[in-house]
């Protein structure tokens, strides 16, 4: 007992500094965890903190089911509903070409139909703690493509629900349709129960939970959940969903605040567990077996991640940096793979699925922050046919929302097709601007003497908007960001 507990409280004391240390060169935590938990388990040479990973099981679970309730308390439902048609379009885009990506890549792997379906899950959905700690740690929290990827994250969270549902009756090997079907509708079933509860019982459960003493909260909270997660576990459902769903039902509640700062820090230590736990049970002999098709996995979710960049930047009028922003902001992969990957071990399925994930996430780890900061580098390469035309002078641009000099906008057309600067030296320009201020036309930056921003300089007058016929673009000096102009904005030469 007392060999364990060292082991333990060892493993998780290095994975704490592993994960200090990457966090200083930008990588995130999860796959650090995860790391520790392979370099110190019996599957790997040198030595073993914990012989037996199994002794783990009760934590793991306890830190699989807080991961998922806290998950569920600070849902923001109201965002995914305010978001509109085109956030859902852009979501389901997402979504949509990842999971279907994934899945004809778990076929193809030929490890069977159920590895197939945790394939496509594991590849499909992407890690919301490494996709917001990434918007924060690049300082793009006012950019204009944040709020979709806040969205996409979001209801990506929803869908894990949907998906689960889905997942278990396939792992619980039902054996004929018949029985599949009853499975399934069993789970959605125990979805829309919980959904019913989260609409119109929240006020019972705030009842049945609320205290003054954040202690006596924390205590009923989380009984409520791993009570919930083992009933779901009991019915043949998902302990996963319980989880999920109970979490919903309590962010209903008058306490929700209450009770996603209190759990948290159980919460981070328990899912640290459940992470260490996972990478203890890889055997490193098993990583050279799935080494090409987790590499062949990363560059398909790269892939479809650019593509369903592009189709939300479309939807919403943002140029190639914002589309390069969105597909490599969201591109890691981290605790909701491992948690399908677990469920699929626990259920039976080839064994090869644990390596190939853990494999497939460390490398995700590894190239998505770097690819994230680089996106400048994507942008600059994506032709101009797959958003607008206008947009080749400033492809590479930030579009920002956090632009304080609007207010000094006060034209916004001209009929000048020359740069008087230039032409009284007698030189040529490569393209127009204009001073939005007072309407000054000068050369853009490219042009020999930049008549454009050394006006800007002079008369301290920040946004200039492209004065070529079709483009629509403002852009400020000071915040040097991009402001996208209102539609229609763009006028023909003379």
């Amino acid at each position: 007992m007392h060999a364990d507990l060292v082991g333990l409280g060892a493993v998780l004391l290095l994975a704490a500094l592993v994960a200090r240390g990457a966090r200083r060169v930008g990588l995130p935590s999860v796959p650090c965890y995860m790391l520790v938990g392979i370099l110190l388990g019996p599957g790997t040479p040198g030595p073993v903190l914990i012989q037996h990973p199994e002794d783990l099981s009760v934590l793991a679970a306890l830190g699989l089911v807080l991961l998922l309730f806290h998950l569920g308390v600070e849902f923001p439902l109201e965002q995914v509903v305010g978001g509109g048609r085109r956030l859902f379009l852009a979501a389901a885009c997402y979504i949509g070409l990842n999971i279907t990506a994934g899945l004809i890549f778990g076929f193809s792997l030929g490890w069977g139909g159920a590895e197939a379906l945790v394939v496509a899950g594991a590849l499909g959905i992407s890690s919301s703690a490494i996709a917001t700690k990434l918007l924060i740690e690049l300082r793009r929290l006012t950019n204009a493509e944040t709020p979709v990827i806040l969205g996409i994250i979001v209801i990506e969270d929803l869908f894990l629900a949907f998906y689960l549902a889905l997942l278990s009756p396939v792992l619980s090997g039902a054996d004929s349709p018949g029985a599949l079907a009853g499975h399934i509708a069993l789970s959605f079933g125990f979805l829309v129960v919980l959904f019913a509860v989260a609409r119109w019982g929240a006020r019972a459960v705030g009842g049945l939970i609320g205290s003054r003493e954040d202690e006596l909260l924390a205590v009923a909270a989380i009984g409520l959940a791993v009570l919930v997660a083992g009933l779901s576990d009991e019915v043949g459902v998902s302990d996963a969903i319980g989880a999920l769903m109970v979490g919903l039902v309590v962010s209903r509640t008058r306490f929700r605040e209450r009770v996603e700062r209190i759990v948290l820090p159980l919460r981070d230590v328990l899912a640290t567990v459940f992470f260490v736990a996972f990478g203890l049970t890889i055997d490193v002999g098993d990583l050279g077996g799935v080494a090409v098709p987790a590499v062949l996995a990363v560059c398909v979710t790269v892939l479809t991640n650019v593509t369903a960049g592009v189709l939300a930047a479309r939807l919403f009028g943002f140029n190639q940096r914002g589309a390069a922003n969105i597909g490599l902001t969201v591109l890691a992969r981290g605790e909701f793979s491992l948690i399908l990957v677990t469920l699929a071990i626990a259920a039976g399925l080839d064994a090869r699925l644990g390596p190939f994930v853990a494999l497939y996430v460390l490398l995700l780890a590894v190239t998505a922050p770097p690819l994230a900061a680089g996106s400048r580098y994507l942008a600059r390469v994506m032709p101009d046919r797959l958003l607008r035309s206008d947009w080749t002078y400033v492809r590479e641009e930030t579009i920002s929302t956090s632009c304080t000099h609007l207010d000094q906008i006060r034209v916004t057309s001209t009929d000048a097709v020359t740069c008087p600067g230039c032409e009284e030296l007698g030189t040529d320009w490569v393209q127009l601007r204009l001073c939005t201020t007072c309407g000054h036309v000068g050369c853009c930056d490219d042009s020999p003497h930049q008549h454009s921003r050394r006006h800007a300089e002079e008369a301290r007058h920040p946004v200039i908007q492209s004065a070529e016929p079709g483009e629509d673009w403002r852009f400020c000096f000071i915040d040097d960001t991009l402001v996208r102009a209102p539609m229609g904005r763009s006028r023909e030469k003379h």
